[in-house]
C-alpha cells in the first residue's frame, strides 16, 4: 500500500548558527605605526524561523529532514568591518501547527495565522570587536570577545487541522458520505470500517456567500483513547472544532449508549473538550420509516439537539447544515 501524504506528526533537531568572533585587529599603516584598535564585531548566527503558509496542509516535507542547521555568523574583520549574519532557515508549516519540547512536552508556540512567523532557535550573537573596549586608560586593547553559540534541540511539530465543524464517530457511521454529500469534498467511500484513514476538509456553502468547514476524522472505536484501532492519533484535530457533530448510524442497538460511548473517548483523552458544543446526527434514516425514527427519538439523551439524516436520500440534510450554522453563531 502507497504510504499517505498526509503527516500530522514529526520530530526533527534544529540548530541555530553560531555567532561569528570578534575581531581584536591594531591599525597599522605606513605613517600610522601605532594605530588604535580597528577590529569589527562579529557577524550573529543564523535563526531557524517557523512559518505558517495557508498552501500547505502537511509535514510531510519535514518527514525525512531530521536535522536542520542554520549558518554561523563570520568573524569581524580590520577597519571595522562587521562580519556577515549566518543564513537564517525558513521552515515552512502548515496553519494549525504546535510545537513542543521533545523533552519536556512543553507547547512552546501555535501557529494558527497565516503568515505567522516565529523563532525556533535564536542564533547566538556575534562577539564585540576590541574597538568596543577601548578607554582613557586602555587605548589599545589586544582582546576581543567571542561569539554566543547556536541554540540546538529536539523539537515535535504536530499539526492540529482547523476547521468549524468536526465529526465524531464510529466507523462506517456515514461520516465521509455526509462530507461529500454537503461539501465538494471527495473522501473515499466504502462499506467497510476504516475506511477513512486520514482526516479530510470541505466547505460548506451557506447562504449569502457564508461557508463554513467541516472536518471528517478517522472513525473512533471504544478504546481508541489507549492507542486501539487507529487509537487517539488523529484525535487531536478536533481539538480546534468549534462544534462536534456526533454521528451514529440507525442500525446501531443502542444509539444513546453509542453516543455515551463517543463522548467517554473524547473525555478519556481530552476533558477540555466536553466543553465545545455537541450536536447529534442519527444517520442511514432511508433504512427505516417515520415510525421508528419517532420511536428512536424517545430514547435519544435530552439536552443535546439531533437530527435524522440520509446523505442517500437527502433527508434532514438542510435541517442539518441550518443547526450547524446555528450553532456556530453561538
Amino acid at each position: 500500500m502507497a504510504e499517505s501524504n498526509f503527516i500530522d506528526y514529526v520530530k526533527i533537531h534544529c540548530e541555530s548558527g553560531h555567532g561569528g568572533a570578534g575581531s581584536a585587529h591594531l591599525l597599522r599603516a605606513k605613517y600610522v605605526p601605532k594605530g588604535g584598535p580597528d577590529g569589527g564585531d562579529g557577524g550573529r548566527g543564523g535563526h531557524i524561523i517557523l512559518r505558517a503558509n495557508p498552501q500547505f496542509w502537511t509535514l510531510i516535507h519535514l518527514k525525512y529532514r531530521k536535522y536542520v542547521k542554520a549558518g554561523d555568523g563570520e568573524k569581524g574583520g580590520s577597519a571595522l568591518r562587521h562580519g556577515k549574519n549566518g543564513e537564517d532557515i525558513y521552515l515552512d508549516v502548515p496553519v494549525g501547527t504546535i510545537v513542543k519540547d521533545a523533552e519536556t512536552d512543553e507547547v512552546l508556540m501555535d501557529l494558527s495565522e497565516a503568515g505567522e512567523e516565529r523563532i525556533l532557535c535564536r542564533g547566538g550573537r556575534g562577539g564585540l570587536g576590541n574597538d568596543n573596549f577601548k578607554t582613557a586608560t586602555l587605548q589599545t586593547p589586544r582582546f576581543a570577545q567571542p561569539g554566543e553559540e547556536g541554540v540546538e534541540g529536539w523539537f515535535i511539530l504536530e499539526l492540529k487541522l482547523l476547521a468549524d465543524v468536526g465529526l465524531v464517530g464510529f466507523p462506517n457511521a456515514g461520516k465521509s458520505t455526509l462530507l461529500a454529500t454537503v461539501t465538494s469534498a471527495k473522501p473515499k467511500i466504502a462499506n467497510y470500517a476504516f475506511t477513512t484513514l486520514e482526516p479530510n476538509l470541505g466547505i460548506v456553502k451557506y447562504y449569502d456567500d457564508q461557508s463554513f468547514v467541516i472536518a471528517d476524522i478517522p472513525g473512533i472505536i471504544e478504546g481508541a483513547h489507549e492507542g486501539k484501532g487507529i487509537g487517539d492519533r488523529f484525535l487531536r484535530h478536533i481539538e480546534r472544532n468549534s462544534v462536534l457533530l456526533f454521528m451514529v448510524s440507525v442500525e446501531e442497538d443502542d444509539i444513546a449508549g453509542t453516543y455515551r460511548t463517543l463522548l467517554n473517548e473524547l473525555e478519556m483523552y481530552n476533558p477540555e473538550l466536553l466543553a465545545k458544543q455537541r450536536l447529534l446526527a442519527v444517520t442511514k434514516c432511508d433504512m427505516v420509516d417515520e415510525g421508528i425514527e419517532k420511536e428512536i427519538e424517545a430514547s435519544l439523551p435530552a439536552g443535546v439537539e439531533h437530527v435524522f439524516i440520509s446523505s442517500v436520500s437527502g433527508e434532514g440534510i438542510k435541517e442539518l447544515t441550518d443547526m450547524l450554522w446555528r450553532a456556530l453563531q453561538q
